[in-house]
This record gives C-alpha cells, structure tokens and sequence, in this order.
C-alpha cells in the first residue's frame, strides 16, 4: 500500500516540513505492472505475498478491478501487507521507501510451484520480493518463454541471473547502480549497456523519464521519445511503462513499437495522482498515440 505525502518540497535531511494533503493508494512495483497491463486489456496473473489485513484486502480489490487475476497472491494472517512510504513534491517528483511485510517472505518453493502451474508465456519480475525467489522463477521458466526484470529497487544481481534476462529495465539511478555509469547522453547509455551485456543480459532498456528510453541490443542502440506533458505524480510512471512493454510485446508486437507504446502509457500515468488508479486504458492510448496502434 502506497502511503503518500504531497508537499512543495523535499525536506533536508533531520527538517521537518508541512505537508499538504495525504492519501492511502494501493501500489507495490509488481502490483503496479500488473494494474497497467490489467487496465489496457491484457489477463496478466499477479503472484505476491500479502498479509490478512485491511491493506491486503483493499490491494487484492484494486488489482481485480484492473483486470488482474490475483490467484497466485498468497495471503499470510501471521504478516503484515507491504507499505511504501511516498512524498511527491510539486512538480510531481518522488521519493519512496519500502517496506516489504509479507512480500518479503515469498520464498522460492511457493514461486516454483506457481510458475509450473500457470505457464506464463511472459515473465515480469522486480526486486521488492526477496532475490532467491526471482531466481526461482527465472529457473523455472522455460527457455523460449520471455523474462524481463526491472532491477527495482536497485541491488546487487548475480551473473546467472542476469544471463537469462531477455528485457533489463533499469532507470537512471538503477543503471548508474548496475554499471557506475550515469546514462546521459547516448553514448554512456551504450556504454552502460555494454557492461550489462558482459554479464550476459540480452538487451537493456534504460528508461529516462521525460527524455523517453534507450533500447539498447548487441547490434545497435537507439533513443525513444516520449509525449510531452506537464507531470502531476510521476510515482507510477516506471511500473506503468513496465507492464505496458509486458502488454504490448505479449500482443506479437515488435520491440520498437512496444516501447513507443509503453512510452506514451509512462507518460499519461504522470497525469493523475496515485499509482495503480493513474494506469490508463488502451481508449486513452488510442486517443493520445492513434497512430502507433
């Protein structure tokens, strides 16, 4: 659950400011994906950990109302739900600390056993679960199915797992992170990507916020724009510009035309405040970017 402050500004470190409004959101990187592949069509099936409490029970209602099947979502009574503690500042930047609560005990065997079972023809996974059970499911899936991992939040990742990485979609700050480069132009984007290859990921998508995304691959790089617009809560914008990919490559899709599709689905999330609740539908993509579709 995504407990956020909206403020004028960030406060120094030990100040303390006034707020100006606070809201309860469902949210979580995974549920969040999930929500924006829900909302533009897809049946994505989400796994997860929550606990037996008001927070897990508004987070399964949430993720059903955007079209996601929610049953692979393990319910623990011993555990707390997961919370993220959000300020957004006024020109809808961000800052997020997570608490993981039962997310953080979703263990391998429990992963394995739902990958076996659902099949899934693509796989999106994040870092808020613990690393053993992305590496579970990265096992388990079988080689010709599609993984893409977005690196977030930023840690350490083994060479084995990364080798089985088809899509990696870090951020600015997550590819600083993975490969001590900061991707600002072009070039650091391929060098940054080069070093990612290296441990054997099959292609790199840095996404840059409003200067778009870089797709990079062992053959060629190249720089995506996005819709420009004026952002009013940019918390969501990463998840929803990650279940879009998922969506649209799902479809048959080319890589190209996914990303200038979840490109624009990144930006028209920036428009409302929340994160799940600010996924747009594929009648607001239409609407914004006819001509990709």
């Amino acid at each position: 659950m995504d407990l956020v402050v909206r403020t004028a500004r960030f406060p120094e470190i030990g100040e303390t400011i006034i707020g100006e409004s606070f809201a309860t959101n469902p949210g979580g990187k995974g549920a969040n994906q999930a929500a924006a592949a829900g909302k533009l069509g897809g049946k994505p099936r989400f796994l997860a950990k929550v606990g037996a409490d008001a927070f897990g029970r508004e987070l399964l209602h949430s993720l059903g109302v955007c079209g996601v099947d929610t049953g692979s979502v393990i319910v623990d009574p011993t555990l707390v739900s997961g919370v993220a503690v959000i300020t957004v500042d006024s020109e809808g930047r961000n800052t997020i600390v997570v608490s993981p609560g039962a997310n953080g005990h979703l263990y391998a065997d429990e992963v394995e056993g739902e990958i076996e079972e659902v099949g899934p023809e693509i796989l999106l996974a994040q870092l808020e679960v613990p690393l053993e059970a992305v590496e579970a499911a990265a096992a388990k899936l079988p080689a010709d199915k599609l993984f893409i991992l977005n690196p977030a939040p930023a840690r350490d990742l083994p060479d084995s797992l990364l080798q089985r990485v088809d899509y990696l979609t870090p951020n600015e700050t997550e590819t600083e992170f993975l490969t001590g480069i900061r991707p600002v132009t072009d070039e650091d984007c391929l060098a940054a990507a080069d070093k990612l290859f290296a441990k054997g990921v099959r292609n790199v998508v840095i996404t840059l916020g409003e200067h778009g995304c870089f797709l990079a691959t062992p053959q060629f790089g190249q720089r995506f724009p996005t819709l420009e617009v004026r952002p009013v809560d940019t918390t969501a914008a990463g998840d929803a510009f990650n279940g879009a990919l998922a969506f649209f490559l799902s479809e048959g899709r080319d890589i190209d035309n996914a990303i200038l599709l979840a490109n624009v689905v990144g930006a028209l999330s920036t428009q409302k405040t929340g994160a799940q609740s600010s996924m747009p539908t594929m009648r607001e993509v239409r609407e914004a970017a006819s001509e990709l579709l």
